[in-house]
């Protein structure tokens, strides 16, 4: 994976590719490549490790010129991010190949296909998954001389997840493409049409746009214009017109940056899950070659990390004794490396950031492979960082450009990482997944829309906070870290002072902070604790003190002076840590705009913190 861009047009597509890979390089990416088909019908191809510019650069030393082509960004799997492993891949006796094939997702059973494949005599020249498609299209191709056949019948042998774009050079004014698990969509031009993993990279050629759907094949050409099937019949989908497409790095119709990326959430943690879940499972290869044979012996879990990214491991941590039953430790990254480490028989570690370049936590890194661990895993926003260079395996989040310096994205999708992590271990020791569960995480980015609806209210109750010097944040079980997040959004961006604390540790000391002037922050989802937390509640009240809670809209908490309650969708429980965030986030953006401090930039903080 990362990002797809193809045309059938009357013009030369060189532009079109190149400004479309441009568009999808907040996705992050290690390599970059396309090929067209020029007009003596050879297939040309060129491809550059680095950023887009690299390809670029080779370009202009030798253009390639067509009317039809694909390209693609790739952020490595399977195959280190060298220029042979970069996409498209191509097959077939030409030099220079016949067919050529761009691929997001990840194909499960490309093993026991290559083997197939080598022992028929082909030769392959990079360590890639995709490869293995385009050999098994070339070689149905050759059987039937029709495209679209000839894919839809590589299909049927393939399992996984993946979006494909395929041409050939015996026919060429025709694109196929398909998605299963991974998203794709047609962009519909005049007289011209195009493909993409995303409608943003081809806003430069046209804003109508056809959302293909989970099966779905699709035939571009001369004459037939654009033709989807599904199940091998033809059908028609409907065409919808993209009325916004700011670009990530602008803050676009929000006032600042934070708030733009609280709002994408829903979309990036969709993005996360993109090919990556198939029918009731999380797929282990998500997480690199070899992940599923050394997740079946892991039986200890160490989860180093800092700052917010230490809070989303301490979720984990209910989630991996509870879901996978492994004892799991979430340890400061700062900290970690500065005690003598006992590391126990068969232990992962794992490592959480959002740059991929935080000085402790890579530090910590490089200590711990000096140590008898399993392996190591790094969960991470930005593919060819130092830490997942140095990993044994990454699952890379899909949260794009987080400028904000307070992280709210990169938090929630490192969660629902996190969660696929613990849903693949359980799945490795023989325990199948809750179907139920894994239905409310393909559902939970349309929850977190409905979350996003309490940011006018939420507004609202920021008034309450604006004369404050103090905040105490209270949670129980997997809703303490996030409590603690909380707190830590609110200091960092309006510089009031703010502490979590588990909420049945009140009586052990926090009590003698409340008063009227002491605003109590709680999360209240309807789990097992809830009957606890509730006479927790009892006890800031009856202090005197002043309580915003955060409850399940099942909740009835009722309503006084002193309590206001606002209610967040009903949601699996084991979901509610990445739901609850949202509304704290917005609590703690509202306070900092009434503050009137630098949201995006909060004082003596850096993004990236990479010194120790």
């Amino acid at each position: 994976m990362c990002g797809i861009v193809a045309a059938l047009a009357a013009r030369n597509v060189q532009g079109i590719l190149l400004e479309g890979l441009k568009r999808l390089e907040y996705r992050g990416y290690d390599s970059a490549g396309l090929a067209v088909l020029n007009a003596d019908g050879e297939l040309r191809r060129q491809r550059a490790v680095g950023k887009v510019a690299a390809l670029e650069e080779k370009l202009a030393q030798g253009a390639l010129s067509g009317h039809i082509g694909i390209a693609h960004t790739r952020w490595a799997t399977h195959g280190k991010p060298f220029e042979v492993n970069a996409h498209p891949h191509v097959a077939g006796d030409a030099a220079g190949g016949c067919l050529a094939v761009v691929h997001n997702g990840i194909i499960e059973n490309f093993e026991p296909l290559k083997r197939e494949l080598e022992a028929d005599g082909v030769v392959f020249e990079s360590e890639t998954d995709t490869e293995v498609v385009a050999h098994l299209i070339e070689r149905a191709f050759g059987e039937t001389g029709d495209l679209l056949a000839a894919v839809q019948t590589t299909l049927a042998r393939i399992d996984g997840a993946y979006a494909l774009a395929v041409m050939h050079a015996e026919a060429p004014r025709e694109i196929v493409g398909a998605r299963k698990g991974s998203p794709l969509v047609v962009g519909v031009g005049i007289d011209e049409s195009f493909i993409a993993s995303d409608a943003l990279a081809l806003l430069q050629v046209t804003d109508r746009f056809i959302y293909l759907q989970e099966g779905d094949v699709v035939r571009l050409s001369d004459g037939r214009g654009i033709e989807i099937f599904a199940a091998g019949e033809r059908i028609e989908r409907s065409t919808h017109t993209y009325e916004h497409g700011d670009a990530a790095a602008s803050r676009g119709e929000y006032r600042h940056f934070m708030l733009k990326e609280i709002h994408e959430q829903p979309a990036v943690i969709a993005a996360t899950l993109e090919g990556r879940l198939s029918g009731s499972r999380v797929l282990e290869s998500s997480f690199g070659v070899g992940a599923k044979t050394l997740f079946a012996r892991v039986e200890q879990v160490h989860i180093i990390a800092c700052g917010t990214s230490y809070h989303a491991g301490m979720v984990a941590r209910y989630w991996l004794e509870k879901l996978a039953g492994l004892p799991t430790q979430v340890e400061v990254a700062s900290e970690y490396r500065y005690r003598d480490v006992v590391v126990p028989k068969n232990t992962l570690f794992v490592t959480l950031s959002q740059s991929g370049e935080t000085a402790d936590t890579l530090a910590a890194l490089r200590y711990a492979k000096t140590l008898d661990y399993l392996g190591a895993l790094a969960i991470c926003n930005v593919p060819g960082s130092s830490l997942t260079r140095e990993s044994d395996f990454a699952l890379m989040t899909q949260a794009g450009p987080e400028i904000g310096v307070a992280s709210t994205k990169a938090f929630t999708t490192q969660l629902v990482g996190l969660l696929m992590l613990t849903l693949s271990l359980r799945q490795t020791r023989g325990d199948a997944c809750e179907a139920a569960l894994v239905q409310a995480l393909r559902e939970l980015p349309a929850t977190l829309d409905r979350a996003l609806e309490m940011d006018a209210p939420i507004a609202e109750l920021s008034e309450a906070f604006a004369e404050k010097h103090h905040a105490l944040f209270l949670g129980r079980g997997t809703q303490f870290p996030i409590a603690l997040e909380g707190a830590l959004k609110l200091k960092e961006i309006s510089y009031i002072h703010a502490e979590a604390y588990p909420a049945g540790e009140l009586k052990h000391g926090p009590l003698a902070l409340v008063d009227a002037d002491m605003p109590v922050i709680a999360v209240a989802p309807n789990d097992e604790l809830l009957e606890k937390l509730k006479s927790n509640l009892q006890e800031v009240r009856a202090r005197g003190g002043q309580l915003f809670v955060f409850a399940d809209e099942g909740v009835a908490l009722g309503s006084a002076d002193e309590l206001r309650v606002l209610h967040v969708p009903r949601i699996d429980e084991i979901l509610a840590p990445i739901l609850y965030t949202l509304p704290l986030q917005l609590l703690s953006y509202h306070v900092a705009v009434l503050k009137g401090t630098d949201v995006d930039q909060p004082r003596n903080l850096a993004k990236s913190v990479t010194v120790e």
